[in-house]
């Protein structure tokens, strides 16, 4: 994140911007998705302002088949190691790790909108914040085959990556400046993912 920060000020060459933040943006959207903890949203948004103000071509089209990949990748990690959890007499800490980040109440949901719609759940997951986890929870309960969680994960990932780079191009528009344009993209993001969990803690308190 701060590599990508530290790019959008134009310190640094446009050559060794590309040649450093693709790389980094990989890796980090690849640890997010492995990792529930890491602002990934945030990450890609950032990655689109600092291309929009580029002259390099194709510079938001490597944005997003680099953020969309790292996430595919991450999340087909995650659900196979999940499935070796599940298979596994003693679990996995990875398989504890999915399970700490979806409640109860969450997980039945999910689990009802995934027999009911099942691969339309899994794409809408991606969209909606701390939805992918319960979502996948419930695809490695019901016994999805690897083969079938990619098909409907590689279209989510394919959208999540273009929302969060249209959240980016938009910050970046606003601004002359990138480095404005990243902190308006980077506050948009988490005021996103933050607002379903303040929503029900205020649903809790009423």
């Amino acid at each position: 994140m701060m590599l990508l920060a530290a790019a959008s000020t134009g310190v640094t060459p446009e050559s060794t911007q590309q040649a450093i933040g693709y790389p980094t943006l990989f890796l980090l959207v690849l640890l997010g998705a492995l990792v529930p903890v890491v602002p990934t949203g945030a990450l890609v948004s950032t990655a689109a302002v600092v291309a929009f103000h580029q002259t390099a071509p194709f510079a938001l089209a490597l944005v997003f088949v680099t953020a969309s990949l790292a996430a595919f990748l991450g999340d087909m990690a995650l659900y196979w190691l999940g499935r070796r959890g599940m298979g596994s007499r003693n679990g996995s800490r990875w398989l504890e790790a999915i399970r700490s980040r979806a409640p109860e109440e969450r997980l039945a949901q999910a689990q009802a909108k995934l027999a009911d719609h099942g691969v339309a759940v899994l794409v809408l997951s991606r969209l909606v914040p701390a939805g992918r986890i319960p979502v996948m929870l419930a695809c490695l309960m019901a016994e999805w085959p690897l083969r079938r969680f990619a098909r409907g994960n590689l279209p989510a990932c394919l959208a999540w990556a273009v929302t969060y780079q249209l959240i980016g191009i938009l910050g970046g528009s606003l601004f002359n400046e990138p480095w404005e344009g990243v902190v308006a993209a980077v506050a948009l993001t988490l005021t996103i993912s933050a607002a379903p969990s303040v929503w029900r803690r205020v649903r809790s308190a009423r």
